[in-house]
């Protein structure tokens, strides 16, 4: 074979070689990330938290209820908690976002008049299991309401008729998504074998409305009109015959 030819096929079959220890090494990193995701953070993450947390360790160090663990598997050393072992018991001061030396966890985040508003942290979002709740079931239960920092607020109580007794009343815990800090003091009260009530990240339970519903019954949402573009209808060129016939129903 030619020097020159054989040299060129080297330099190629180097180069693949690299791009796929590359890849390799890139989707290691993706499936470590992917596997820390699912966890839930002190408050006041900020979203990029993964990348900006630099695994010091000092807000696990600062939480005075030990709740905060490193975590050993996907990206090892990121804070994290598992509420139905020990959950966020929500401290006015927040020492673990104070200790935090960098802005992973944003302070910012939790202001209210320059002060700390724990209220404000969004860790995750407690969902029901409405098939295992008790209370779903008809057995009188509001472990997790009662246990829930913000009663009557992030939980609350909805009373219904028991259609199956017909002489007994339900009562229902419905989760404020808006509201709910994701402490998981639910979770951990839960007297169900495996907690009918858990708080994931939102991501994981959340929907999104979009911009092109308007509430008209909410005012703040309804002021968007005013700054809203009005768009030109397109009217077809084609015969309504046609659209009947050609397009898909």
């Amino acid at each position: 074979m030619n020097p020159q030819r054989r040299r060129t096929l080297k330099s190629i079959t180097q180069i693949m070689g690299l791009v796929s220890f590359g890849g390799l090494i890139w989707s290691a990193y993706l499936a470590e990330a992917k596997d820390n995701t699912q966890m839930l953070f002190p408050p006041a993450a900020r979203d990029n938290f993964l990348s900006t947390c630099i695994k010091c360790g000092l807000c696990v160090e600062a939480c005075p209820y030990y709740t905060l663990k490193l975590s050993s598997s996907g990206i090892k050393g990121i804070p994290f908690f598992t509420p139905r072992d020990i959950p966020c018991f929500m401290c006015e001061d927040v020492p673990c976002v104070v200790a935090c030396p960098t802005s992973a966890l944003d302070k910012n985040l939790l202001l209210t008049n320059n002060k700390l508003d724990i209220t404000k942290a969004r860790m995750g979002v407690a969902v029901v299991d409405t098939f295992n709740c008790i209370a779903y079931a008809g057995i009188q239960c509001d472990a997790c309401y009662r246990a829930c920092p913000l009663i009557d607020k992030a939980i609350y109580l909805e009373y219904k008729s028991n259609t199956r007794t017909g002489k007994h009343a339900l009562l229902l815990p419905i989760v404020a998504n808006d509201i709910c800090t994701g402490c998981g003091k639910c979770e951990k009260a839960c007297v169900t074998e495996i907690a009918s009530i858990k708080v994931l990240k939102h991501d994981q339970v959340l929907g999104k409305m979009g911009t092109n519903y308007i509430k008209g019954w909410d005012k703040k949402d309804e002021e968007r009109l005013e700054t809203a573009e009005p768009q030109k209808k397109k009217d077809s060129k084609n015969h309504a015959l046609d659209y009947l016939n050609e397009e898909s129903l």
